[in-house]
């Protein structure tokens, strides 16, 4: 990222990472509010998820090294990743399986799927030529993608052969007749409906779709990000422009809250210590920070089924993020309210109450290190105010780059570079300190003359221009007096 970036270079950058890269976990965490003592009983949960390989292409993702080292260092449970892993799909990807169900074709992409299913063919290709009408055999060891595909498969290949899955890893094989067979398809107890293969293969896209209906704020913590993949893995893919992509947000999740976005405003005003992580965060909320005259914060606690989360921090796992984030929302929207007013704040206040000293901040998403300090998914973005831009000319040392530029001045302090002519840089920083240090040390510097950025005096447009004007307006000087002598 670069504060050069407007929202819509940014998103284009951050779209291309999104595309290439799969989401392995997924937390969501709700609230039941019990009206006695305002007490919040949070339910939090933390799903592993895999792209769906279900009769569709076979999805291509990355992973970087660095990501892996990471989520290892916290624990992360690769194993249930790849093997336990929820599938979904986006409804690009529903509608090609819609298209391969609809024409009975049915692909399998991965080798070891295909051996599991060869060996389960060849037992019942051998065992059904001597069976007898109603007769049954029991495949077993299958895992749950394999009960359903080869179920398929052996209905595709074999017109006198029904499935049913018995559960425990096992699926029963009855030999039937066609008439039989026809009658079983119809019947509504048919687990291989269509609708059902739709819905196993959709997979957390059915919660997805719930949570859409449902309309209610969604929250998340410097959260661009995770609304790009939740966009691309489960709606549709991204598309190119920005504005549109905003325009789908706001449709699918009407109210966004960014608890990012909250802190930073919170800092801004002194109303907490400057920190940078979620679970940092948490633990200054969670500190003694409001006025002993102000009404408590609200009491959250953790349902029965997540005690772990109370036993023992778990931070980067997907639940237990999604439990601070949550917390951050409560304790700073409490921490707003007894700002807020000179009055003092009724004992047990309402979340309607929080939401609304949170009003400012509803739809504006942490916008990281660029033009804009938040992107409105409700209007449009509003300007970042930067420290004033410098201009570097460069005198006597031709062909120098912008990472040899960047080189000179990192020792110092950090800029961002940007090559504005042959021999001239901008320099911009997100801190004025950094402006100053420049522009005192480089004052009499041999090779490098540093001043403020002028956009009448160092813009290659406003310079061209100023040529060309200049070209012209000698030639008409020239045409007027030459044009005039004989006259005279």
């Amino acid at each position: 990222p670069s504060l050069f970036d407007s929202p819509a270079e940014r998103y284009l950058k951050v779209r291309q990472s999104v595309q290439r890269f799969t989401v392995v976990q997924l937390g969501k965490c709700c609230s039941d509010t019990q009206s006695v003592l305002l007490r919040y009983v949070v339910h939090s949960y933390n799903f592993f998820l895999f792209p769906s390989t279900l009769g569709i292409k076979d999805v291509e993702f990355t992973l970087s090294a660095s990501s892996i080292q990471f989520l290892s260092h916290y624990g992360f449970d690769y194993n249930k990743f790849l093997k336990d892993g929820i599938p979904y799909m986006n409804e690009v990807e529903e509608k090609i399986l819609r298209q391969h169900l609809l024409v009975g074709s049915w692909k399998i992409h991965s080798t070891a799927d295909r051996d599991v299913l060869k060996k389960a063919i060849d037992e019942v290709t051998c065992w059904i030529a001597a069976a007898k009408e109603e007769e049954t055999m029991i495949l077993q060891d299958l895992s749950g993608c394999h009960i359903l595909q080869v179920q398929l498969i052996l209905r595709q290949a074999l017109q006198n052969v029904w499935t049913e899955p018995l559960g425990d890893k096992k699926v029963m094989v009855k030999k039937v007749s066609p008439q039989h067979r026809q009658l079983l398809e119809n019947s509504s107890c048919d687990h291989c409906q269509k609708k059902l293969i739709l819905m196993s293969a959709r997979g957390f896209t059915n919660l997805f779709q719930i949570l859409v209906k449902a309309k209610k704020p969604l929250v998340g913590h410097n959260m661009l990000m995770d609304l790009m993949h939740l966009h691309d893995k489960f709606y549709r893919p991204l598309p190119e422009s920005y504005e549109e992509f905003k325009r789908n947000i706001h449709n699918l999740f009407p109210v966004l809250i960014d608890t990012k976005t909250v802190t930073k405003s919170m800092q801004k005003k002194c109303l907490v210590p400057r920190v940078s992580t979620l679970l940092e965060v948490y633990a200054v909320l969670c500190s003694s920070i409001l006025n002993p005259k102000d009404p408590p914060c609200p009491v959250i606690a953790l349902a029965s089924d997540c005690s772990r989360y109370a036993e023992k921090k778990s931070p980067h796992e997907a639940g237990y993020d999604a439990f601070l984030c949550g917390s951050v929302l409560l304790m700073s929207a409490h921490l707003l309210l007894c700002r807020s007013t000179d009055d003092a704040v009724e004992a047990d206040p309402s979340f309607s109450q929080y939401l609304t000293v949170l009003a400012e901040h509803v739809n504006k998403v942490n916008f990281i290190r660029g033009g804009v300090s938040s992107i409105n998914f409700s209007g449009e973005d509003a300007p970042c105010h930067h420290p004033p831009v410098l201009v570097v000319h460069v005198r006597g040392s031709p062909g120098l780059n912008e990472k040899q530029i960047y080189q000179e001045f990192k020792a110092l302090c950090h800029f961002d570079v940007r090559r504005l002519s042959k021999n001239q840089f901008i320099l911009l920083s997100n801190k004025y300190k950094h402006v100053r240090h420049v522009l005192r040390d480089y004052r009499h510097h041999p090779h490098l003359q540093v001043s403020v950025y002028r956009h009448w005096r160092h813009s290659p447009r406003v310079n061209c221009l100023l040529q060309i004007s200049g070209v012209v307006a000698l030639w008409s000087l020239l045409a007027f007096v030459l044009g005039g002598a004989p006259s005279c």
